[in-house]
């Protein structure tokens, strides 16, 4: 997901804007707006995954341990 945000990006700041319809530069600015929902879930997405990554961390080490604190 991280590489499609990136190439969306890039390709929304290579627009003219100054040669936009009105209707072109309010479909611009929705763009720029999902575009920002995208990377905010992103960055959620990225932080649930390391979560859960210590998380299984934690409980492999209590498997390993046999027992319970």
């Amino acid at each position: 997901m991280a590489d499609t945000i990136a190439e969306t990006v890039e390709l929304l700041y290579t627009i003219d804007q100054a040669h936009l319809t009105v209707d072109q530069q309010i479909a611009l600015s929705q763009a720029y707006a999902a575009l920002a929902q995208a990377e905010r879930l992103d960055q959620i997405h990225q932080m649930l995954y390391n979560i859960h990554q210590v998380l299984n961390t934690w409980v492999a080490r209590r498997l390993t341990e046999g027992g319970t604190r």
